[in-house]
Parts: structure tokens; C-alpha cells; sequence
């Protein structure tokens, strides 16, 4: 495994906590499952996670020829990237959503329309861009060798918690839409821890390595 194992498994717990927080993929999926219906949700996740795909493999081209050109410039990518972590992690604790059960009105789509909704929807937001090259670049290690596939195998994780948490959201869409209006104050506890865990993290890695 080329990945350090103590990252490894901070990645996935931080991982795994942003997916269950609510943020506007989920919100989509979850809309999508509520109008049209388990398929309709699931596909408007395999579009969300094609999208991230393509980011990552962007992200993983670009950083990892760029790291092999001008090494420095991977810690200046750690540093930049690890800043706007505890940026996000500021910005969820101040502006917690308190309408995020709230999913989006509209009529009924087919699998086809909410799976090119997803992949585009996600795929032209740039700060979907900007939070792969932040987040990933933390939990690599040049001197390990092999960068691009330790991307890749971050980019694996990632997608297949994706297709797990969110997946999970459109098949039971009528179900998790009302479990999310009604748990306001479990919302705001998410929102708030999930915000402190992206500020440790980013406090952490700009210190350490």
C-alpha cells in the first residue's frame, strides 16, 4: 500500500463524516429520489460520482506532474490546501443550513435527466474543484513514491462512499427527507462537529510533516 496507514484511516474517518453531512449533493440526490422515484436517486448519485471522478483524475494528472517538476511546491499545496480546510470548517460552524431537509420542487425526471443533472451540476461547481486539490494533496506522500496512484486510490475511497452514502439517499429518499426535517438539532450538531474535525485537520497537517 502506498499510502501511509495513519493517513489512510484519517482520511477515511474525515471522509466518511463530510459525506454524511448534508451538503447540496445529497440535497439533489435526495430531491431526485423524493420526485422520481429509488432509480431516479441512484442515478442522479452515479452522475455525482462520474463528476468526482473526473475531478480527481484532474486534480491526480496535474498535482502529481507538478509535485515530480517542483517538489517545494507540494508543501506549498499542503499549506494553501490545509488553509481552506479550516476555512470550510469556519464557514460550517458560522452558517449552518438550517433548511437542509428542504429538498428541491420540481417535477418528476428520468434516470437519463437526473443522471447528466448530477454529473454536470457537480462537474461545472468550482469549488468542487477547489476542495479535491485542498483535501487530496493532505494525505499524500511524495516521498512514498508512486504520487498518481496514491491519488487514484484516495479518488477509489472516495467514490465508494459516495455511491454508499449517497446511494443510500436515493433509494430511501421518502424516508431520509423526513429523518432530515425533522432532526434539525441533530443537523446543527453535524454541521459543528464536522467543521471542528476540518479545522483540526487542517491545523494539524500545515503543522506537521
Amino acid at each position: 500500500m502506498p499510502i501511509d496507514q495513519h493517513l489512510l484511516l484519517a482520511f477515511l474517518l474525515t471522509t466518511t463524516i463530510a459525506m454524511i453531512t448534508p451538503g447540496p449533493d445529497m440535497l439533489f440526490i435526495l430531491g431526485c429520489g423524493m420526485r422520481s422515484g429509488p432509480r431516479a436517486g441512484l442515478l442522479a448519485t452515479a452522475g455525482v460520482a462520474t463528476s468526482e471522478a473526473v475531478h480527481v483524475a484532474v486534480a491526480a494528472a496535474g498535482l502529481a506532474a507538478l509535485f515530480a517538476a517542483v517538489p517545494v511546491a507540494f508543501t506549498a499545496v499542503r499549506i494553501v490546501g490545509a488553509a481552506y480546510l479550516i476555512y470550510l470548517g469556519v464557514q460550517m460552524i458560522r452558517h449552518r443550513n438550517d433548511a437542509i431537509g428542504d429538498a428541491p420542487a420540481g417535477a418528476a425526471m428520468s434516470g437519463r435527466k437526473a443522471y447528466l443533472t448530477g454529473l454536470t451540476t457537480n462537474l461545472l461547481n468550482p469549488k468542487m474543484v477547489t476542495f479535491t486539490i485542498a483535501f487530496l494533496p493532505q494525505f499524500v506522500v511524495p516521498e512514498h513514491g508512486r504520487v498518481w496512484l496514491q491519488f487514484a486510490v484516495l479518488g477509489a475511497i472516495l467514490i465508494v462512499l459516495e455511491f454508499l452514502v449517497d446511494g443510500t439517499v436515493g433509494l430511501l429518499s421518502g424516508r431520509i427527507g423526513g429523518w432530515l426535517r425533522s432532526r434539525r438539532t441533530a443537523r446543527r450538531r453535524i454541521d459543528t462537529a464536522t467543521g471542528g474535525i476540518f479545522i483540526g485537520l487542517g491545523v494539524r497537517l500545515a503543522l506537521l510533516r
